[in-house]
């Protein structure tokens, strides 16, 4: 039984550079808001779609989708490293029902999990530990990316699984708005990185560092208006929101992906993400969704939002509909 979805952006950077006070209070207040939602929600099974930054999944073999079956953090960026709570017979299960529907999805009993994945899912457990986690991985960051059609039916397909459950579940959606990280692109980096890029195994912690240097360094430049990164774009992100809020979610369908890029930026791809949870929390019924946070953060190099929402059935219990979220 679906419970409802919630989506929320994450960014490397929060806890490197700070925007202006009242900016990351309204952030931080719309995340502690969604987690006391799922605390209501009380889920006892959480699905994760989430975007990686080409640290666990590499161009040695890049899935469009893959489900875990056994996995871990790897802890970049001060999230928690260790071993997923996978309900191994679930996340099987759904790999097997989404292949029996014709999905393609592979499947991992070895994921390795970035910050793309734990940083929202440590965000939502403020209020209440999500003991029972399915992470599904969208890619994202390296193209040729699965089409935005396909993620929707993707979603679909494990939605219709999860509504079948004896379980109430939850959606989850890890993933930027409009954003533009400077993030490698096979075709551009040096020979040294594109081993690594192709297989040559996870970075070393020198590595990893040298990475979230540059990264917080173009950060600062970005804010400063001292760097070549595209600009975020509000008014695409406002779009998009209202897309969601009024169930319509083809809208990135008037887009190539290159054109997407222009547009949006690199990072805006993780869109998958919110197309896939949403499309399996409507298989309950009409999403009613709420907009808690939805402002560009140009400190942090993204353009932040937090969601929620929940489908039609207003007699399911512990659940209720707040009324049809206006974009804020």
């Amino acid at each position: 039984m679906i419970i409802g979805v919630a989506g929320i952006t994450h960014t490397p950077l929060a806890d490197r550079i700070h925007p202006p006070p009242a900016t990351e209070r309204e952030f931080r207040d719309a995340i502690s808001c969604a987690a006391r939602t799922v605390q209501e929600w009380a889920p006892d099974l959480t699905v994760v779609f989430f975007a990686d930054h080409l640290n666990g999944f590499l161009y040695d073999l890049m899935p469009a989708f893959c489900i875990g079956i056994e996995g871990e953090s790897i802890g970049d960026w001060g999230t928690i490293p260790g071993r997923l709570d996978i309900p191994e017979a679930l996340a099987t299960d759904c790999a097997r029902t989404c292949l029996d529907a014709g999905m393609d999805v592979a499947f991992s009993y070895r994921m390795r999990a970035d910050h793309g994945y734990a940083q929202v899912v440590e965000y939502l457990a403020e209020a209440r530990p999500l003991s029972l986690v399915i992470p599904i991985f969208i890619n994202c960051a390296a193209p040729p990316r699965p089409t935005f059609a396909r993620c929707r039916a993707l979603g679909a397909a494990i939605g219709r699984w999860a509504e079948g459950l004896d379980a109430r579940v939850l959606f989850v959606a890890s993933g930027g708005l409009s954003h533009d990280p400077p993030s490698p692109h096979l075709a551009e980096v040096s020979p040294e990185v594109r081993k690594r890029l192709v297989g040559g195994g996870p970075a070393s912690h020198a590595e990893r560092l040298a990475r979230q240097q540059n990264v917080t360094r173009v950060g600062r430049a970005f804010f400063k208006g001292e760097s070549d990164l595209r600009p975020l774009n509000p008014q695409w992100d406002q779009a998009f929101l209202e897309s969601l809020c009024a169930s319509t979610f083809d809208f990135p369908d008037r887009w190539t992906d290159d054109e997407l890029t222009e547009t949006a930026g690199r990072g805006s791809h993780e869109i998958r993400t919110w197309l896939a949870a949403w499309s399996a929390a409507a298989i309950a019924g009409t999403l009613r969704t709420e907009i808690g946070f939805s402002k560009p953060i140009p400190e942090w190099i993204t353009a932040c939002a937090v969601a929620t929402a929940t489908p039609s059935r207003a007699s399911m219990p512990g659940i209720t509909n707040p009324p049809a979220g206006a974009v804020a």
